[in-house]
């Protein structure tokens, strides 16, 4: 979600190589494909690495290719557009040249930093007869900054399962799903020898596990003559694993079922979900947050009269705004008045920050991401408005860029839109709180009159929750902060006055 913020940079190609960079990609550290020399193929061509987008990325997904083998490309020209962990950036070109070779097609899926995507020869070459060298695979991995090199000798799986799938001499290598790589590296499998039916030649789940069941029942072949003259074990032994069996409906089988296209699901079956980048980071964060943040909560009603009233004035005016607005505001109005919330957490202590950057939560067919108004506290409502819309569509729409998501001193979700009258959100490190904000809902209230009698009278409340990290908030510092934000949201006038 959020982290540091870090401007793109943007800088000319090392002298002896061209490079690519794209918006928000990291030219230096770790994971940043661009630092030294770019290697070169005989004398024409530059390998084409996946980038390091985010300061988070670790792999990301080619969505589409914008040039095509053979077209040219100039400086500054968008070569495909790539799926990061938080959105959907556009690499571009720092030099000219020729496409040459598209290596990871549209829709490739999880491409660990430092992947060969593409190839770049010089203007003038022949780009059809260029011949990709037969070792080019092998390059490969020693780009990936994130992905560990033991030694041969290492215990680790991978290692075993890479050399068995080592292509022959003159032969491809074969393209596996994430999915089959597990079961194949998980059972020690050779796919050398199977048939790939996924498409472009991919080796899919299907075929991993069919594999997996040819050998089980080669297995089982070989071990039928010596169990049958085993001796009779006692009664009570086998007993135990018959009984389970009984008991149970849909009896665990050791390999999945497969279902058939066109035929009635098997029990037992299910379909994978692909998760996106964002979702694995979202999944990732979340469980980081509840597991290492100790989470403090506190809630308050707050009445929205004023703030609808005014509302409607301001709609007299063609002035729309909307209550979130006010939310946004207030908060930060807040902050500025309590600036010991206005914190972050390094892991060593708290940071006070000086700007106050509220992200807000936004719901995309991706996931939940939180773009950022910046110095929230020095903008009014209307200008609130226009750049928490913006924000919104281009987050729905994949096309943030990172300083628009990565920072921020304090988080707020509503759900209010969605009739969810209160909710607690999960706190998004390294800020300390986040404000979860219901629906506006009506209540009666006892109110006196001018002449003091008792009347019922309907109110509009809203409930607002607030999650703190207990290590800089406390219950206190948080309760506080609430009264004081009630009372700002109550007399939205006092807005105006910050």
């Amino acid at each position: 979600m959020s982290e540091g913020a870090e401007p793109p940079l943007r800088s000319s190609p090392p002298r002896g190589g061209r490079g690519l960079t794209g918006p928000g990609s990291c030219r230096r550290g770790a994971g940043s494909p661009a630092r030294g020399r770019w290697p070169r193929l005989g004398t024409s061509a530059v390998k084409i690495f996946m980038p390091a987008l985010s300061p988070t990325m670790e792999e990301g997904n080619i969505v589409k290719w914008l040039k095509k083998e053979g077209e040219a490309v100039n400086a500054g020209d968008a070569l495909c557009e790539i799926e990061t962990d938080k959105a959907v950036v556009t690499m571009e070109s720092n030099d000219d040249g020729v496409l040459a070779k598209i290596m990871m097609e549209e829709g490739s899926k999880n491409v660990r930093l430092g992947t060969l995507i593409a190839l770049l020869v010089e203007e003038g070459q022949d780009w059809k007869q260029f011949e990709i060298p037969a070792d080019i695979g092998s390059d490969i991995p020693s780009q990936a900054p994130q992905a560990p090199a033991p030694p041969p000798t290492s215990g680790d799986p991978v290692i075993p399962a890479t050399s068995k799938m080592e292509p022959p001499p003159g032969k491809l290598q074969i393209r596996l799903s994430p999915a089959a790589r597990n079961i194949l590296e998980t059972h020690g499998l050779d796919p050398s020898n199977e048939t790939s039916s996924g498409p472009r030649g991919i080796f899919t789940k299907e075929d991993a596990l069919r594999l997996l069941q040819q050998q089980q029942k080669s297995k089982t072949t070989e071990l039928k003559p010596l169990v049958s003259p085993a001796p009779p074990q006692p009664s009570a032994v086998p007993l135990a694993p018959q009984a389970t069996t009984v008991s149970s409906a849909y009896p665990r089988p050791a390999i999945p079922p497969i279902s058939t296209v066109g035929q009635p699901g098997v029990p037992g079956t299910f379909t994978e979900v692909p998760a996106s980048n964002i979702r694995r980071v979202i999944a990732k964060r979340l469980t980081e947050s509840k597991t290492t943040v100790p989470h403090a909560y506190a809630t308050a009603d707050c009445e929205l009269d004023a703030i609808l009233k005014l509302r409607k004035e301001l709609a007299e005016d063609d002035i729309k705004v909307s209550v979130n607005d006010f939310i946004i505001k207030a908060t930060a109005v807040t902050l500025k008045q309590m600036p010991d919330v206005n914190v972050t957490w390094d892991g060593e202590g708290p940071r006070q920050l000086q700007s106050i950057d509220i992200s807000i939560a936004v719901a995309t067919d991706r996931g939940l991401i939180t773009p950022i108004i910046r110095d929230a506290a020095a903008k009014g409502v209307q200008e609130i408005a226009a750049s928490a819309k913006a924000l919104a569509k281009k987050a729905r729409d994949g096309k943030l860029l990172p300083e628009e998501y990565q920072g921020g001193s304090f988080s707020i979700s509503n759900l209010g839109m969605f009739g969810i009258s209160g909710f607690i959100a999960v706190i998004n490190p390294p800020q300390a709180c986040i404000l979860a904000v219901g629906r506006a809902r009506p209540e009666l209230k006892i109110v006196e009159d001018e002449e003091g009698n008792e009347k019922l009278q309907q109110h509009q409340l809203m409930t607002m929750t607030l999650s703190s990290d207990g290590r800089v908030v406390d219950d206190e510092l948080a309760s506080k902060f609430l009264e004081a934000l009630k009372a700002n949201m109550e007399n939205p006038m006092r807005l105006a006055l910050c």
